[in-house]
């Protein structure tokens, strides 16, 4: 990984308690990280049905999880009630997830993309093309996307949902992002899903909005970058290699790198 930011601000828009480790990478690789959560994770408002599932999880021919979130809520709820059960296959959309089993497993997931880090790229696998007659438990926050579940039972599954957490809108320091901002202290900003994208525009105000478009952006999947350019970003989003904080990283330090080579470009 390249390890010089040169000094550059990186917006880190994380929960707060999930950005301390991108923050640590980018202060080692020579950055200065400004925080700025866009997401809170609270618990669900109705744990109720998510329990009714986990208790009929031995029925589950295969559990997925959308997000570490999900794996890390998800398996405390299922240890509380006496563990996995034998012969369950996990899935898990991406990369964050798959470190999130192992850390919490000792073992990985049994399917997960090599590459697209979504919906579509878990859909994509082979294994998941024949699901006819298979039962699926989709451990995420509330309201999630629907892609996976209809695409599932259009395939013949039968979906459940457990809703493990909820993402709400933090408390935003507005007045400490305007001052980075007009001090132009922010040179590039990483974002980590498309719902912080856009609570990123809503916390931050019309003119600090303004400000965002026109500067870099580094998003962990194709979808987000999408989405960035549908929301006036002024610069194609760059998506980075590995959705994981080292991959969101050396995507900062690739665009640094280019700018440097090029002076002029990507202001």
């Amino acid at each position: 990984m390249h390890s010089d930011l040169h000094g550059l601000g990186v917006l880190v828009t994380r929960p707060a308690h999930q950005a301390d480790a991108l923050c640590r990478l980018i202060e080692t690789a020579g950055g200065r990280a400004i925080r700025f959560p866009v997401l809170a994770i609270a618990p669900p408002l109705d744990g109720g049905s998510a329990l009714a599932l986990v208790q009929r999880l031995a029925h589950y021919n295969l559990a997925v999880f959308i997000s570490p979130n999900a794996v890390e809520l998800g398996l405390d709820l299922i240890e509380a009630q006496g563990g996995l059960p034998p012969g369950l296959r996990l899935a898990v959309v991406g990369e964050g997830s798959g470190r999130a089993l192992r850390a919490r497993l000792g073992r990985g997931p049994d399917l997960q993309p090599a590459q697209r880090f979504d919906s579509e790229g878990l859909l994509a696998l082979p294994e998941l093309q024949q699901v006819a007659g298979w039962t699926i438990a989709v451990f995420r926050g509330d309201g999630g996307r629907e892609l996976l579940g209809q695409t599932l039972r259009q395939r013949g599954a039968t979906v459940d949902y457990a809703e493990v957490y909820r993402r709400e809108r933090p408390a935003a320091d507005t007045a400490a992002l305007a001052a980075e901002l007009g001090r132009g202290a922010v040179d590039i900003v990483a974002v980590t899903s498309s719902e912080g994208l856009r609570n990123l525009l809503a916390l931050a105000g019309e003119d600090n909005a303004a400000r965002l478009r026109r500067l870099p952006l580094v998003v962990v999947s194709e979808r987000t970058a999408a989405l960035a350019q549908e929301l006036g970003f002024s610069q194609p989003a760059r998506v980075a290699a590995q959705a994981s904080d080292a991959g969101l990283v050396e995507a900062v330090a690739r665009w640094a790198g280019e700018r440097a080579s090029s002076p002029g470009e990507g202001l």
